[in-house]
């Protein structure tokens, strides 16, 4: 995952108007990587259950966490501390029952699989970064992430990378690779943890 943007692009906070938008881009960015065809296996349905279920988690990260846009909405960064871990997401069972349909289970597998590996100390957890598709490989996920490290106060910070370009991509911002885990049906994630100022 090769990136060229030379410009610093610009970055706002996401305010309550943006949540659809950004949950919608978060679909449409993550179109092609595996892990969206075991969590909605038909293709027809699948933007629709994935932005119905991404809302739940960015709405969430609005009122606890911090939410950067790029590129006048282009590109997005999500947000969430761990310092003090964030309240749950308000009925979130039934919530996502209702965004996920047939395919509950599967989110729940990658929900627990998320829950397992997330490290204990604290941390900035990054739940999302995104790209448009005809705004990728321009630099605007490596100035959103710059934009959040300058903000850390040497806090760490931690992700999981579901790709290996998304991986290298975090490798060249300081993220070190931890134990990488699958799902069920053997697509790989990397656990990704940027060390604190020592």
């Amino acid at each position: 995952m090769k990136e060229t943007f030379t410009m610093r692009p610009d970055v706002r906070p996401a305010s309550a108007a943006d949540v659809t938008r950004v949950a919608e881009l978060i679909a449409t960015a993550f179109a092609g990587l595996k892990v969206v065809t075991y969590l909605v296996p038909d293709r027809r349905e699948r933007h629709r259950v994935l932005t119905a279920a991404y809302h739940l988690l960015v709405e969430h990260a609005l009122e606890h966490g911090e939410i950067h846009l790029a590129e006048d909405g282009r590109a997005v960064a999500v947000w969430l501390p761990h310092a003090v871990p964030p309240p749950p997401i308000r009925d979130y069972d039934r919530r996502l029952a209702e965004a996920t349909g047939e395919w509950l289970e599967r989110f729940q597998a990658l929900d627990a699989l998320f829950a397992r590996h997330r490290p204990a100390e604290p941390h900035h957890y990054l739940a999302f970064l995104a790209v448009h598709p005809d705004r990728q490989d321009q630099g605007l996920g490596s100035a959103l992430l710059r934009h959040q490290h300058g903000r850390l106060d040497g806090g760490a910070a931690y992700l999981e990378a579901s790709s290996t370009g998304s991986r290298d991509l975090y490798a060249r911002h300081g993220y070190r690779v931890r134990e990488p885990f699958a799902l069920p049906d053997g697509t790989m994630y990397w656990p990704m943890w940027r060390p604190g100022a020592a």
